[in-house]
């Protein structure tokens, strides 16, 4: 059977794990940010709600196993970081506590997408080898 062939496998244990971790992590930091910018502290018009607009669009590759979603969340979610360090630091009452919650967010988040990387190229590996030595002992 060639690799093409081979029906889907279900996903390690460790890798569904991960996503459902970065899944609701994704899905804290948009609740966050809204309830942030819209009700507990906002600031200004609202128009800073639409930070969020990038989690949103990781959301469908995450649901989907896309690889690329997970590396490109990985970088991206420094941002975050960054913008809950600060208001963390600078500010005080609800927003705090805001910024609190979305830095331990993007952590989980960024330990997440590492550990959903990294365990499934390792398994990917391990198939393709595995493949290899079917194929090299069928040529026998």
């Amino acid at each position: 059977m060639t690799p093409e062939a081979a029906p889907p496998t279900a996903p390690d244990p460790i890798v569904q794990r991960a996503r459902a971790l970065a899944l609701a992590s994704v899905l804290g930091l948009i609740a966050v940010g809204l309830a942030w910018e819209l009700w507990l502290a906002p600031t200004g018009r609202g128009t800073w709600a639409l930070k969020v607009l990038p989690l949103v669009l990781c959301v469908g590759g995450l649901l989907r196993h896309r690889m690329y979603t997970y590396r490109w969340l990985s970088l991206l979610v420094w941002l975050y970081f960054m913008e809950g360090v600060v208001r963390a630091t600078t500010e005080g009452g609800w927003s705090q506590a805001m910024a609190l919650a979305q830095v331990i967010l993007c952590l989980v988040l960024f330990g997440a997408s590492g550990l959903y990387v990294r365990w499934r190229l390792r398994n990917g590996r391990r198939m393709a080898e595995a493949a290899a030595a079917a194929a090299a002992e069928s040529a026998r």
